[in-house]
């Protein structure tokens, strides 16, 4: 598949590459992004370099799409559809991303996850995408609810990071479901 840019009223969602590479580096040394991700921690130039290399492949093999979100040219985060899976009655995925430190706060990850779920549903035809975070990440789950994804339950140390197995939240949403945001036993 042919990596896709996205646009929305403030952001620019497009593949990264090597240009990125030193602004990933960056981002990933907040240690709230290894803290709720599984990126390396410490996270290397090399580390970055390697997840552009990733990306690239997963986007040729179809299997997940990651987009470098960019807000007037500048990195604001990472987010993508990972294994993707097709069926007769249409696929899924999982969303996952992260902000950087910056700009957090701002709705961007909302305004993206709109862009990345409206294509996964339109473009991918996909029937169901998951989100997982691990217990406790409130911001995730926050921007979760509101592109109206429906809490389904935790995983008993279902999450597995360099960490080791962390407690997971996890939440669907239906490409039939109407995206209103609904109350979260956990928020």
């Amino acid at each position: 598949m042919e990596p896709v840019t996205l646009r929305t009223e403030r952001l620019v969602l497009s593949i990264p590459t090597l240009d990125d590479v030193d602004a990933i580096t960056a981002a990933c040394q907040d240690p709230e992004v290894p803290r709720w991700t599984t990126v390396p921690s410490p996270y290397t130039r090399k580390d970055g370099e390697d997840f552009v290399a990733l990306v690239a492949g997963w986007w040729a093999d179809g299997v997940e799409t990651v987009w470098a979100i960019r807000r007037d040219g500048e990195l604001a985060g990472m987010i993508g559809l990972h294994k993707i899976t097709s069926h007769p009655q249409g696929g899924e995925a999982e969303i996952g991303y992260w902000g950087t430190a910056a700009h957090r706060g701002r709705g961007l990850m909302g305004e993206a996850g709109r862009a990345v779920v409206d294509y996964a549903f339109e473009e991918l035809k996909l029937a169901r995408l998951a989100w997982r975070a691990v217990v406790g990440n409130v911001p995730s789950a926050r921007t979760a609810r509101g592109l109206g994804f429906r809490y389904e339950g935790m995983l008993r140390q279902g999450l597995t990071s360099p960490r080791g197995r962390d407690d997971g939240w996890i939440a669907g949403l239906l490409a039939s479901d109407d995206r209103i945001p609904v109350e979260w036993p956990v928020l």
